[in-house]
């Protein structure tokens, strides 16, 4: 039966039916066919993963950042990034990778990040004289640093899939998100010196540190905030996300006072489409999760990992080449959702930190958000630059030199991934 759903749901893939609906298809027709499961038991398992209490932490944090990066607050994170690298060679593409590290801290959606922070600097960009393929290339790379800065939606998924803590895997990944930042700035600072491009020089923009550093200030500690509170123990997940709400709404209406009702709804409105789209993954995953565990896919491709490859060197490298292909092609949630109960079971059977395979996970199935021929975020790049995607494919390639580099040393050094 798995082979048989994995066949039409790539069939409908290749259909252009929505991945949520594809799964549904697919995996039903599946259960319908191997007579096993009454249809009302398969209705059941379709929604019974919606109503974890845990998952109500995915649209609290989407309405906290969509909050937070659509006021002011967003224009005063781009003035700090700019006063903190913009005077440097390749400034402009270095404000992109800083303001994504920094906006990923508040969204923790790669996908609202390229939209909301490329909307504002790819065009910025190309008016400063950078080439427009490249302005899109950072802005598609560096957002997927979101995946990593907590709030990570990602990693929540993870949690989810694995029973892992969620306060260890946000401490877990903030390390590989900054490596990542670092190796992003250098790319942009060697393009920048190699090619000449413009260096920030304008006094308005190249604002006092000190004081947009004071600005950008509630956006900065967010992150800290959601740590301390998980890893003291003050609150779950979800009353953590209840108060990022509470305060985005806070600093919005006292701090900034740029918070309207026009704006309030946009952002619900927003939440609602977003949630709707990963409640869909998340329900249609486990009915594919049902299917692969009745026919014991997991537990026989753990045991013939171990039995074929035998080390777990090869073993994580055939993980990665996995995901490294499936994420070309699905979406970040849907692919963790159906490949993280496999991998998670092989993580077992050669005794591999769920943490660290966790943060494995999201920094490689990233990767494929910027990667042709389904790069979610390249073609938010390239939409809002107005170039073609080979374009944007030419000046990425530093860009996944830095991705792949830092998804090795994660994947075999667990000292990256301390919790």
């Amino acid at each position: 039966m798995t082979f048989m759903m994995t066949g039409l749901f790539a069939l409908l893939l290749f259909l252009s039916v929505p991945v949520g609906y594809a799964l549904i298809m697919a995996s039903g027709t599946a259960i319908r066919w191997q007579g096993g499961t009454p249809t009302v038991l398969a209705v059941v398992k379709l929604f019974q993963p919606t109503q974890s209490f845990p998952l109500l932490a995915i649209p609290f944090f989407i309405l906290s950042g969509s909050l937070m990066m659509s006021g002011t607050l967003g224009q005063k994170l781009v003035q700090f990034a700019a006063a903190m690298v913009g005077r440097f060679h390749g400034g402009m593409g270095q404000v992109t990778v800083v303001g994504s590290t920094i906006f990923g801290g508040v969204s923790g959606s790669a996908v609202a990040e390229a939209s909301a922070l490329g909307s504002m600097l790819i065009p910025w960009q190309k008016r400063e004289g950078y080439p427009a393929g490249f302005a899109a290339a950072v802005t598609a790379s560096s957002s997927t640093i979101a995946g990593l800065i907590p709030p990570s939606i990602p990693l929540i998924l993870y949690s989810t899939v694995s029973n892992t803590s969620i306060a260890s895997l946000f401490s877990a990944a903030i390390l590989p998100g900054l490596m990542l930042a670092f190796g992003m700035m250098l790319v942009c600072y060697f393009s920048g010196r190699l090619r000449n491009f413009p260096r920030l020089s304008n006094r308005a923009e190249l604002t006092g540190f000190g004081r947009s550093l004071l600005s950008a200030l509630p956006a900065l500690a967010m992150p800290f905030f959601i740590i301390l509170l998980l890893r003291a123990g003050i609150a779950t997940p979800t009353e953590v996300s209840v108060i990022a709400v509470f305060y985005a709404l806070v600093v919005s209406l006292l701090l900034y006072r740029d918070l309207t009702l026009a704006r309030l709804q946009e952002a619900l409105v927003g939440t609602v489409i977003t949630t709707g789209v990963v409640m869909l993954v998340i329900a249609a995953s486990s009915l594919v999760g049902h299917v692969l565990i009745t026919e014991r896919i997991p537990a026989m491709v753990a045991q013939w990992s171990q039995e074929t490859l035998g080390t777990p060197v090869l073993i994580i490298l055939m993980m990665n080449l996995i995901m490294l292909v499936v994420g070309m092609f699905l979406d970040l949630p849907a692919a963790i959702l159906l490949l993280g109960p496999t991998f998670v079971a092989i993580g077992q059977a050669i005794g591999m930190d769920p943490i660290q395979l966790g943060v494995m996970i999201c920094i490689n199935l990233s990767i494929g958000l910027f990667t042709p021929p389904i790069g979610t975020t390249l073609f938010i790049g390239a939409a809002i630059a107005r170039v073609p995607i080979g374009a944007v494919v030419k000046e990425l390639w530093p860009f996944y030199l830095v991705a792949f580099l830092v998804l090795v040393l994660i994947s075999y050094i667990p000292a990256f991934t301390i919790y």
